[in-house]
C-alpha cells in the first residue's frame, strides 16, 4: 500500500512537474493567465518571477519524491544529497518569487494570504529541513521535508480542485479562493498524520 501510495505521488509529480512547459508552447490566455489583466502580464518583474516560480516549483515537484525511497536514501547517498540540493535551491527561488506573485492573485486578499501562507510553509520546512540535516539531525530533516513537499505538492492538488470546483460553483473567481486554501491545507493535514504516526525512515 505505502509503495502504491508512493508510486501514485510519483506519477502526479511527473505529469504536473512537467505540466509548466505547456505555458511555454501557447498563447498566453491559457489557465491562470487568462485570469490576469494585461497590465500584470506586460510586467517584467512578475513575468520573471511567475516563469522563475513554475519553472523551479516544476522542477522541485518533479524531482522531490524520489527522496522518500528508503533504497535511495540508504543505497545511494551521494545522489539523495545531489538531489536535495536541487530540490532546496529550487525552492528557494521559486518560493520567493511565489511569494510575490501571491500579492497579485486573482480574487483579492483570500487568495493573497492562503498563497502567501503556503509560500511561507514551503520556505520555512524547507530552509529548516536543510538546517537540521547540516546538523545532523535525520529525523528532524525527514519530518520537516515532508511537510515541505506536502506544500509542495500544492501544485498538484491546486489543479485537481481547481476546474472540479469551479465547474460546481460556476465561477472561476470563487472556485479560486477556495484553492487558495483548499490545495495546501489538506496536505499539510495528512503530513502531520503520517509524522505524528510513524518515523519518517519508515515511511517508504
Amino acid at each position: 500500500m505505502k509503495k502504491l501510495s508512493w508510486i501514485t505521488i510519483g506519477i502526479l509529480s511527473t505529469l504536473f512537474g512537467l505540466y509548466p512547459m505547456i505555458y511555454f508552447l501557447i498563447d498566453r490566455q491559457f489557465g491562470l493567465l487568462a485570469s490576469k489583466s494585461a497590465e500584470l502580464l506586460s510586467n517584467t518583474i512578475w513575468n520573471i518571477a511567475f516563469y522563475s516560480h513554475i519553472t523551479l516549483g516544476g522542477l522541485a515537484l518533479l524531482i522531490g519524491w524520489l527522496q522518500f525511497n528508503r533504497e535511495l536514501r540508504k543505497k545511494k547517498i551521494k545522489l539523495h544529497r545531489t538531489i536535495g540540493r536541487a530540490y532546496v535551491l529550487s525552492v528557494l527561488v521559486s518560493g520567493i518569487c511565489g511569494l510575490y506573485i501571491a500579492w497579485h492573485a486573482t480574487g483579492g486578499i483570500i487568495s493573497v494570504l492562503g498563497f502567501l501562507t503556503l509560500g511561507l510553509i514551503w520556505l520555512g520546512t524547507t530552509i529548516f529541513g536543510f538546517e537540521a540535516i547540516k546538523k545532523g539531525n535525520i529525523e528532524s530533516h525527514e519530518k520537516l521535508m515532508i511537510f515541505s513537499y506536502a506544500a509542495c505538492f500544492a501544485a498538484v492538488t491546486l489543479r485537481i480542485w481547481l476546474p472540479l470546483l469551479t465547474i460546481l460553483i460556476g465561477e472561476f473567481t470563487s472556485a479560486y479562493r477556495i484553492v487558495a486554501w483548499l490545495c495546501w491545507v489538506p496536505n499539510i493535514i495528512v503530513a502531520y498524520f503520517i509524522v505524528r504516526k510513524k518515523p519518517a525512515t519508515n515511511l517508504i
